[in-house]
């Protein structure tokens, strides 16, 4: 695990380690919007945006007249905007709906969300080290699940911005907002986007001494912070700003924090003889 030499020291990348974990199945893909309406729909869940009324959309998903017409702005991150009543299921706010994107992960979910979604589901979210050696495909320190370079042969692997962060996306991937679950080549055990696309809740409590902190078998940092461990990256990520698309790049938010970039996946802890 871990990284050494090009990740950001203030979110403890390092040191590179070794660690052993127990058996786990872990999704192929994140949490689509068809799999979590029907958690919904099951349980009549409302989510912390329902209840707190609003969530944070980037700007450059917006309509013009709804992006001009919004004064309120994060001071150091101008480009996410807190609109009325955006959700899961109107990811944009009131005029926008996921009836043409029920395959893309599901967003404006926070932690207590997602792990309301796995109690349900019989599942839980991953640990950051179960997350990493899955995204990881069986490579040897790779920086990204495919290998060391971002498009081998040209070819785009994973949903992230091209272009100048936040003024000009070119869209040479292919998408400006999220992309289906199952976009883009998986790695070397199946799993679809854990590069791009949209931040995955971890388990974890967030610490930058995460790996110096945590024991090396089935490393799970239990102390309480005020953020929980995010992976993977977003369709927003982009080297200028946020190179934290590579494998062993670590963030965090907290628990209660929702936005058009955050999703998550989920797992289930297996044996040696599980088929799945």
């Amino acid at each position: 695990m871990g990284s050494a030499g090009i990740g950001f020291v203030e979110d403890g990348e390092g040191p590179v380690r070794l660690v052993t974990l127990s058996p786990f199945a872990i999704a192929c893909h994140a949490v689509s919007n068809l799999q979590f309406g029907d958690f919904v729909r099951a349980t009549g869940y409302t989510t912390d945006a329902e209840r707190y009324g609003w969530s944070f959309v980037f700007d450059g998903l917006l309509p013009e007249e709804t992006r001009a017409a919004r004064t309120t702005r994060v001071q150091e991150t101008p480009w996410w905007v807190p609109v009325t009543r955006a959700y899961w299921a109107q990811p944009e706010g009131p005029a926008s709906s996921i009836l043409d994107r029920l395959d893309h992960p599901v967003v404006h979910v926070s932690w207590n969300d997602a792990q309301a979604y796995c109690r349900w589901s019989g599942t839980r979210m991953p640990t950051e080290a179960e997350w990493e050696m899955a995204a990881r495909g069986g490579l040897d320190r790779a920086t990204y699940p495919w290998g060391d370079e971002l498009k081998p042969g040209g070819e785009h692997r994973c949903n992230i911005w091209q272009g100048n962060f936040p003024d000009r996306n070119t869209v040479d991937d292919g998408y400006f907002g999220t992309a289906p679950v199952h976009s883009f080549v998986p790695n070397g055990y199946g799993l679809h986007n854990v590069a791009g696309n949209v931040w995955e809740w971890c388990e974890d409590y967030f610490s930058p001494s995460y790996h110096r902190l945590t024991p090396s078998r089935d490393p799970l940092n239990r102390e309480p912070a005020p953020n929980r461990s995010m992976r993977g990256g977003s369709f927003l990520c982009h080297d200028s700003h946020c190179n934290r698309y590579r494998v062993a790049a670590r963030s965090s938010n907290t628990p209660d924090s929702s936005s058009s970039n955050i999703g998550f996946r989920v797992v289930r802890t297996a044996s040696l003889r599980d088929p799945a």
